[in-house]
Order: structure tokens, then sequence, then C-alpha cells
């Protein structure tokens, strides 16, 4: 794990020295990094919002609309060796890299330490698994929700909080269908875990076309599959410190999570605007259906939201920049 860690702070594992892992993924904002739109060691603009990771060792899938991404080994991979986007530049380049990483006494030392049955200490498979381990222990549960239900502090959430949470659960919002779970993620996976599973999901956040149609920019899953109903959907995220990884949704198009309410309230943020009763998209989830909230239950569901966050996985130091200045 300590090994992943310096790895995931180390600029050396971009190209041209100018990011790390930690880049686009900053521990004070749940591992998200504030923009709209990650942007990678070359300064390209990617189209996709950076996603958080927390509790990321328990996805079922681990990009916003690549079902055969399985494992954090594999999704490695693509920041370090992917074009498109380029992310840390070293496409093409494999053997460049481990070639940087040998040259250095302190890390192949630390490579052989972690690793000492392996002839080549300082190889893709030890690198990536030392990054999927340092990923694997970013656990975040110790979150006022958590203490409520898990630690049994029933003062530990507030009465609007509370009030939140049976909302957030109910079928007039619908909810925790897709944020369901201890990890407020559908696409998640447990021991007790029968079946895991990887689902994407349409919210209706657009239909340019009448029929469900999302920006050719980036339609999602039906990119890869083909499949005219994997037209719009992306993977739900994980709630968990939901309050500090704004902006919202695939495309970091929402900016506040009021605004994220008006969405679901709407029906979906493609019907905004429509008379009462316009049409949703044919393709968007059955469960985003719109719903009506007072001043007070608005400020309820954003109370639970914001029960979420866990300040002590924000700042653990287990976590944090091993490089950093004290």
């Amino acid at each position: 794990m300590e090994l992943g860690r310096r790895l995931f702070y180390d600029t050396r594992l971009s190209l041209n020295g100018t990011q790390s892992c930690a880049s686009c993924h900053q521990q004070a904002l749940a591992f998200t990094d504030a923009k709209v739109h990650a942007v990678g060691s070359t300064g390209a603009s990617h189209r996709r919002n950076a996603q958080g990771l927390g509790n990321v060792g328990y996805f079922t899938s681990f990009t916003w609309a690549n079902p055969s991404i399985g494992d954090l080994e594999l999704q490695v991979l693509t920041p370090l060796f992917g074009t498109e986007p380029v992310e840390l530049g070293f496409g093409g380049r494999q053997e460049e890299l481990l070639a940087r990483l040998r040259q250095d006494a302190d890390t192949a030392a630390r490579f052989a330490e972690a690793f000492p049955g392996e002839a080549e200490p300082v190889s893709l498979a030890t690198l990536t698994r030392a990054l999927a381990s340092f990923e694997r222990a970013l656990i975040s549960g110790n979150s006022p929700y958590d203490r409520y239900v898990y630690g049994g502090q029933v003062d530990a959430l507030s009465t609007s909080a509370k009030r939140g949470l049976d909302l957030f659960m109910s079928e007039r919002l619908e909810c925790h269908h897709c944020h369901s779970g201890f990890n407020f993620v559908d696409a998640t996976v447990t021991e007790q875990t029968a079946a895991p599973i990887k689902p994407f999901h349409n919210t209706g956040l657009y239909n340019e076309d009448g029929k469900g149609s999302y920006p050719a920019t980036d339609p999602g899953v039906v990119e890869l599959t083909g499949n005219p109903e994997d037209m719009g959907r992306f993977r739900a995220s994980s709630l968990r410190n939901v309050a500090v990884t704004a902006p919202y949704m695939h495309d970091g198009s929402i900016a506040t999570l009021s605004e994220v309410l008006d969405h679901y309230a709407a029906g979906g943020k493609a019907r905004m605007g429509l008379p009462e009763g316009g049409q949703a998209s044919p393709l968007q989830s059955g469960f985003v259906r719109g719903f009506t909230l007072t001043a007070q239950e608005r400020q309820d569901v954003l109370a639970f939201l914001e029960s979420l966050t866990d300040p002590e996985f924000l700042s653990d130091p287990r976590f944090s920049n091993p490089f950093a200045s004290p």
C-alpha cells in the first residue's frame, strides 16, 4: 500500500513529469479535482468529469461508460497509456516508464521490498498492483451517516438530515435504486453480493432529438457496444462525500447539489422548460420520473447528502502526499 501511495503522487508517472494520479484525484476533494472536465498532462481537456475514489475497491466498474474494465489493475492502464484522451502520456512507451522507475535506486529498492518474489520487481504487473493496492485502501466510512447507521449514535445526524434520509429512501424520490447500499452506488460488490452487476443508466440529462439522443461527443455506453438502448447510459457515482465532489454528472454539467435535485425533480434535465407532462426521453431510466419538493424537503435532502461527508477520509495522513513539505 505504501509503495502504491508514493506512486500515486509521483509525477514521474507522466511522460513530461507534470502530473501524477493525484493531479486529478485530490484527497481534500474525495479524490476528485473540482473541474468540469479533467485536464491531462499535455494540457488537453477531457470530455468527462474526474470520479472520486472513496471505497473504489468495492466498485464493479471503474469508468463512466466502459463495462469491460472490471478491476483496478486493468483500470490503471488507461490513465498511464491511453491516448484518447491523453492523461499521463505514456501511450506506446511502457518500457520508458519502467526504465525511469528502475533507474531510481530508492524506487527500485521499494519495489524489491514490496515484491520480494519477483525476478524483476519493477514491471508493469507490479506497478499496477501497487497502485491498485493503495486505491483499495481508500476507505471512507466515518461520516455522520455512518456513525448514525452503523455506530448507533442517534445524535450523529441532525433532525433535518434524518428526514432527508427518509426522503432519499422513499419510492417518491427513487434515489436509492441507483445509489444503493453502504456505498451509495449500485455498481458495488462485497462478499455478500450474490451476482455482481455493472449497471449503467440514462438519467434524461439530454434528449437532443426527442428520441433520447445524447451529444455525439459523448453518447455513453452505446459508443462501445453499438446497442441503441445504451444511448446516454453512464455509471452512477457513489454519493459518499458528494458534497465536496462538485461539479456533477459524467460531463460536469451540473454545478451544485441543489441543481442536481432540480434535474431529478424535473424528471431529467432535458425536460426542464417543457410544459408540465412534457415528453421524457424514451431511453431514460424508469426511476427518473420527477417529483415535487417543498422548500423544507429540499433542505432536508441536501442536509442528508452533506451528512455523507467523511472529514477523516479527506485528511487522513495515510492517504496524503508523501512528498509534501511538512
